[in-house]
Parts: C-alpha cells; sequence; structure tokens
C-alpha cells in the first residue's frame, strides 16, 4: 500500500502539536504494516463518498479514502475534523 497525502492532510498535520505528530508517524507506520491492527480502530465513517476514519490517540483522527493499493490521507486533528472529513 502507498499513502498520498492531501493539501488538507498536510495543511493539519504541520498545525499539530509535536507529541501529536509524532504519535501520528507511530500509528501511520503501525497502518502500513497492519491496517487492521485494533489500535488504529479503523472504522468506516456515515458519509457517502467512502471515507473511512484512524484513531491517531484518544483525542485526535484520521480521515482517509482507499482506491486500489493507494490510501489517500484526507483530513487529521481532533474529532472536529470528522465532521468535514
Amino acid at each position: 500500500m502507498k499513502l498520498f497525502f492531501t493539501q488538507s492532510f498536510i495543511r493539519d498535520y504541520r498545525s499539530l502539536p509535536q507529541r501529536i505528530k509524532k504519535a501520528t508517524d507511530k500509528q501511520l507506520e503501525l497502518f502500513l504494516a497492519n491496517s487492521q491492527h485494533p489500535s488504529l480502530n479503523i472504522k468506516k465513517m456515515q458519509d457517502p463518498r467512502d471515507i473511512w476514519e484512524g484513531r491517531i490517540t484518544k483525542g485526535y483522527r484520521f480521515t482517509f479514502q482507499m482506491e486500489e493499493e493507494i490510501c489517500i490521507l484526507r483530513r487529521i486533528g481532533t474529532h472536529d475534523i470528522l465532521r468535514r472529513p
């Protein structure tokens, strides 16, 4: 699987606290190794665009879409991003 970072994801990532950036890097490595790992808590969002969410920490999430072997990382941030994935 390959990761594609949208401009929104990159912008969101840059504004994260350093400790959340480290947690994000760790979780994305885990996601690449095993996208079904329980700590990621991956689940489909109630969105018609086939968007999924994963957990970074208790308070931070990332959203993504899958297109064949490419994971498109859409947003990252607090639960508020889930309103506009």
